[in-house]
């Protein structure tokens, strides 16, 4: 890991000294632009502390490679972009039934299938949270700059091994290639967490057993806990159930240990919010444009404030309602035709006016086009 305090760093690269910062020892992937440099960077940086990198032959392979080896015990992520994170959502709902914590990081371009490879979007928005099929609660975080990016990616393994989780970091193409200079804190400046080993005698050991809050200890295969995984719906024990009051608790289990704690994950930041009667709500690069386009207007007297969310899922409902308690109108700028505006809509009291700023040919929304927004809504 670079040993300086401050460096200039693209964001790819910060997402890769973010995640061994956190303690990552084991990198899967298959190069796709515009994650490439993730994988160069893992491939350079982790056999000097020891870890292990592999170049699979797809993302499918990458997927299951991590999971393997987070069940093995170590901290393991892989990074992909577009299509390959398409590919990689059978395995990513294998690691929800599993309850084996990973990370995967989708650096965003536009689709769909090949699409635009060096472009920026936002339109994997909702394939966070819906990209695999059933019943689970995901959680995935949203930087707005290199050196978020360093610092989300920490939270995101230490949200990975807290709820036992697989967690997605959606970067952009914008963010993954611009440099930035980034302070990288000292050792122990950021806590890190590890997963909880059970206490029990093997005997008495159940893998998936319910807990206080849901997530149940994990041993790594080899340290004398026998037991089985699977994709199937399981009892405590990990073996394969057909009943129903398991099937029940299994999914309630794996709903209730991320949304029982939601405030432990939900993060987001606010300016010049106090007086508002105007919010632009928005999260990664964009957020960018609008802090810049919210201090412009507020020269011009116009109240405007800004919400910037970290946390994309679980949907901070509750903080969202709370912020724009006052507001009379919101605009949500993404780029995609309307994703996250969708989930605004639906929480937010129908007497506030919702506006939508959308872009989807692979340019950024510049803090002018947020402007002239404003003045159309006002």
């Amino acid at each position: 890991m670079v040993d300086t305090q401050r460096s200039l760093m693209q964001g790819n690269m910060a997402c890769v000294q973010g995640a061994i910062y956190a303690g990552l020892h084991f990198y899967a992937g298959y190069p796709i632009t515009p994650s490439t440099e993730i994988a160069e960077g893992c491939a350079r940086e982790l056999p000097k502390l020891g870890g292990k990198f592999i170049q699979m032959e797809d993302e499918i392979a990458s997927m299951a490679a991590i999971v393997g080896a987070s069940v093995a015990g170590l901290k393991s992520m892989t990074a992909t972009s577009g299509p390959g994170y398409s590919l990689m959502q059978e395995g990513i709902g294998y690691a929800y039934i599993t309850e084996t914590p990973c990370v995967v990081v989708n650096v965003q371009r536009g689709g769909p299938s090949t699409g635009l490879p060096t472009k920026i979007s936002q339109s994997d928005t909702m394939q966070a949270r819906w990209g695999t099929h059933g019943d689970y609660t995901a959680i995935a975080l949203a930087p707005s700059t290199v050196g978020e990016t360093l610092t989300e990616t920490i939270r995101a393994f230490n949200l990975a091994e807290r709820f036992r989780t697989p967690v997605t970091v959606l970067l952009d193409e914008v963010m993954a290639h611009q440099r930035e200079l980034v302070s990288i804190p000292k050792k122990g400046e950021i806590p890190i967490i590890d997963r909880i080993k059970p206490t029990v005698s093997p005997e008495d050991f159940e893998p998936f057993a319910q807990t206080a809050n849901s997530v149940s200890p994990m041993p790594a295969y080899g340290e004398g806990y026998r037991y089985n995984i699977t994709g199937l719906t399981h009892d405590p024990m990990g073996f394969a159930t057909a009943n129903l009051k398991e099937i029940t608790w299994k999914l309630d289990k794996l709903r209730n240990k991320i949304m029982n704690y939601r405030s432990e994950i939900t993060k987001l930041r606010t300016a010049m919010m106090d007086d508002a009667e105007i919010a632009i709500i928005s999260y990664g690069t964009v957020s960018r444009a609008a802090l810049l386009a919210v201090a412009l207007a507020r020269k011009a007297g116009v109240k405007v404030g800004c919400i910037q969310l970290y946390t994309i899922w679980p949907f901070p409902e509750e903080e969202l309602q709370d912020y724009c308690s006052k507001v009379r109108k919101v605009i949500v700028a993404e780029l995609n035709m309307g994703q996250m505006v969708n989930e605004v809509s639906r929480i937010l009291s129908p007497e506030i006016e919702i506006h939508k700023l959308n872009r989807y040919d692979g340019e950024i929304i510049t803090p002018l086009q947020l402007l002239e927004k404003l003045e159309e809504v006002m």
